[in-house]
């Protein structure tokens, strides 16, 4: 999801000492003060979780590591005028853990617009979600059925615990599910989903909208956090086969790849269509003068039901409205699934880029193909190739949200904004779509992952649109506040302060990270080890910090302590400046809770300068310490400390001393 930069800066202040946890340890660590460390000190090691042959001690899946999959064939019919949501489905499931499972858990998310909510009732709305309907029924489950027999559906909130007539037995035990249910599709659910009327007919963005069964980990069992709103998805990967069925003068956006374009398509767009695919700029597939015409639509009476399939996904969404202009380009290259290199299924080549938007985006719009298809490229060049078939971009009411190969973004006016939210929702293609994290417990995990990838997006696409003095500045004040730490769980994060936290304090961590503390190859060779090894696969923070250290050959346990698990602040300052001959001392401090490496910028009075670096083990004993160096002769006129303004140096007066 995408959080606008005006909402990320705003920022509530809170004090005191608070208590984090690494998820997945037996043991709490505290959040230390600004006061004399104790025996436990920034550079101690990570209370990580002992590795076993399921994740490893150096954070790759073990030979035991398993994953559950979960299966849905969905037939849904759309009731534009009633805007209401009727599906069946057919689930299977795999139990593929070495538990044998006598229930299962399902997320019904649509209950979180029911008046009486968990998640309605807390109002978590505040400044980073929008208003959300809460006038609906929420998700109406009319049966369930195990071997044609009705079972029970134990409703909690948006959570139901589904009792199995029988146990699933462990390593392979497969369970179908027949399930049907209708819901009222919220005007604005959460920032993820709603309606919007236009000029030409209402834009319907659809999603958490099926039953979904929870995952099951070898961490936590059964993932049953209830949706408050904020916190977003984690579950597994499948197949989906879905057949939605629409009035006929609408155009579908969904998951996945269309299979029977000849039914829902003229002739002349399937000819659009089979060009875009193949072209590197855009090519209409049915332009703004085609909006409302019967010829832009098969001939006939009644509905239309679009079928789409997606391999090897996490979970699937859908957008449907008469008022679409469909534009197209096409990628020749990609990445391929598991379901592909296994030999299970067979998909086109290469990757359509797509938009769908109405009147009231352009002209803006005209330009979204191609910057979905840069995004897409350009991320595919830093972290690996896109792997999926589809790639789509809807323009309605949510502001900006992800799902398997379409994203939802709102912006109709600014061309900045509009690439911005475009690649932030790309990247989430890669972080949590192909590595599968759990976003209800770590939001920043994935959307400070994307937030960072987006920068250097950002900065290929127009150099001035990313300034990194601004960015530091930006979490410098954030850190200056206080508060909570970046890893806070999902939920639990102060609303006004999730942009700031989830989203700016992470990336900007990695950003240092790769500039200043690794360097862009190793850091970049690290990243590619860590996508590669857990690609379909669902890494705990735990896993990403062993894959990181161990591919980059670094103890890096300070980093990810002052940057993620502490309320740390950053502040280094130069506090003396001496010379004697042909030798200089500095003397600096590090006043804040957090560590870094120190540069710094030395000035002579001849004009020249020269930059010194020294690595974070400068700190290790305290925090004051004393560099030298030989000047040639050259007499020191200023010291600067961060001469790059890269760093969230909470404050920058004390960064400069004059020569002694």
């Amino acid at each position: 999801m995408f959080v606008p930069l005006s909402v990320r800066c705003i920022r509530m202040a809170m004090t005191g000492v608070l208590l984090g946890t690494l998820v997945g340890c037996a043991s709490q660590i505290t959040i230390r003060a600004a006061a004399p460390r104790t025996p436990e000190t920034i550079f101690s090691p990570l209370p990580l979780p002992p590795p076993n042959a399921i994740r490893t001690q150096t954070g790759r899946p073990g030979p035991d590591y398993w994953q559950q999959r979960a299966d849905y064939d969905i037939d849904a019919t759309l009731d534009a005028d009633a805007r209401v949501v009727s599906a069946t489905a057919v689930i299977r499931y795999y139990n593929r853990s070495p538990d044998e499972l006598r229930y299962l858990w399902l997320h019904l998310e649509q209950n979180l617009y029911r008046p009486d909510s968990r998640g309605g009732q807390r109002g978590v709305g505040g400044s980073s979600i929008p208003n959300r309907d809460v006038n609906t029924n929420g998700m109406e489950v009319s049966f369930v059925r195990i071997g044609g027999r009705d079972v029970p559906l134990r409703v909690h909130d948006t959570v139901a615990r589904l009792d199995l007539p029988e146990p699933l037995a462990p390593r392979e035990g497969m369970l179908e599910i027949e399930i049907g249910w209708r819901f009222e599709v919220p005007r604005l659910g959460d920032a993820r989903m709603g309606w919007e009327q236009t000029r030409n007919g209402t834009i319907f963005q659809i999603g958490q909208w099926y039953p979904a069964v929870c995952k099951y980990d070898d961490v936590h069992g059964w993932n049953t956090l209830p949706y408050l709103g904020q916190g977003e998805f984690y579950s597994d990967f499948g197949r989906f086969d879905v057949r939605l069925t629409v009035p006929r003068a609408h155009l579908v956006a969904a998951t996945g790849v269309l299979m029977n374009p000849e039914e829902v398509l003229t002739a002349e767009q399937r000819v659009r269509l089979t060009r875009a695919a193949a072209s590197p700029s855009a090519v209409i597939i049915r332009g703004l003068d085609e909006i409302g015409s019967a010829a832009s639509r098969p001939a006939g009476a009644g509905p239309l039901t679009w079928h789409f399939v997606a391999d090897d996904v996490r979970s699937f969404a859908w957008a449907a409205s008469p008022a679409f202009i469909w534009d197209a380009a096409g990628i020749t290259e990609r990445g391929r699934v598991p379901s592909e290199r296994d030999g299970t299924v067979a998909l086109p080549p290469g990757t359509l880029v797509q938009s769908f938007y109405p009147v009231e985006a352009t002209p803006l719009w005209f330009d979204n193909v191609t910057m979905l298809r840069m995004a897409v490229l350009h991320f595919g060049g830093m972290w690996g190739v896109y792997p999926y078939p589809t790639a789509t971009n809807v323009n309605g009411v949510v502001g900006g949200m992800e799902y398997p190969m379409i994203v939802y973004c709102s912006e109709r006016m600014n061309e900045r904004e509009l690439f911005e939210v475009t690649a932030h929702e790309a990247a989430h293609w890669w972080f949590p779509m192909v590595v599968n994290t759990d976003e209800r417990r770590h939001a920043w995990f994935d959307e400070g992952f994307v937030t960072f990838m987006t920068n250097y997006a950002m900065r290929e696409r127009r150099a001035a649109w990313f300034d990194p003095r601004e960015w530091a500045a930006r979490v410098a004040d954030d850190l200056g506040r206080g508060g909570q730490p970046a890893a806070t769980r999902s939920d639990e994060i102060d609303s006004g302060a999730y942009g700031a936290l989830a989203y700016d304090r992470t990336a900007w961590a990695l950003y240092c990270l790769r500039e200043k503390v690794l360097g862009p190859q190793r850091f970049d060779d690290a990243m590619h080890e860590y996508i590669r090894t857990w690609a379909y696969k669902s890494p705990q923070p735990a896993d990403f910090f062993r894959v990181i250290e161990d591919a980059a050959g670094c103890d890096l346990a300070w980093f990810w302590r002052g940057w993620l698990y502490e309320d740390a602040r950053l502040d280094q300052a130069v506090v003396g400046v001496r010379q004697r001959g042909e030798n200089a001392t500095a003397t600096f401090e590090n006043r804040g809770e957090m560590v870094m490496p120190l540069e710094f910028l030395v000035r002579y009075s001849d004009g020249s300068s020269e930059t010194r670096t020294t690595g974070v083990e400068v700190w290790y004993a305290s925090d004051r310490c004393e560099l030298s160096w030989a000047t040639g002769g050259r007499r020191v006129r200023e010291v600067i400390v961060d001469p790059g303004d890269v760093l969230p140096d909470v404050d920058r007066s004390n960064n400069r001393r004059s020569g002694g």
